[in-house]
């Protein structure tokens, strides 16, 4: 079967040899670290009141009374009361 009547390749005594180091394979691992960092945004809040003074005027009545005194003479003899 087989050519110059070699012997099959799994009838060959086993020789312990040291292993072979072949050349390094790099691996590439990427990291995403996030670090977090504060800004203060200062924000003022300004409030502004506005007093609107709406003049709103009400009439208050008042009332007076005054007592005057006419004499009426309706004897014509105005003389009379002066002849004591």
């Amino acid at each position: 079967m087989f050519m110059n009547n070699r012997k099959c390749p799994c009838d060959m005594p086993v020789m312990n040899c040291g292993p072979i180091y072949e050349e390094p394979i790099e691996k590439c691992v990427q990291k995403d670290i996030i670090h977090e960092i504060e800004h203060i945004c200062p924000i003022n809040t300004r409030i502004i009141n506005n007093h609107i003074y709406k003049h709103v005027y009400i009439p208050q009545y008042t009332c007076c009374e005054e007592d005057i005194i006419t004499n009426v003479d309706e004897c014509g003899c105005a003389n009379n009361f002066n002849s004591y």
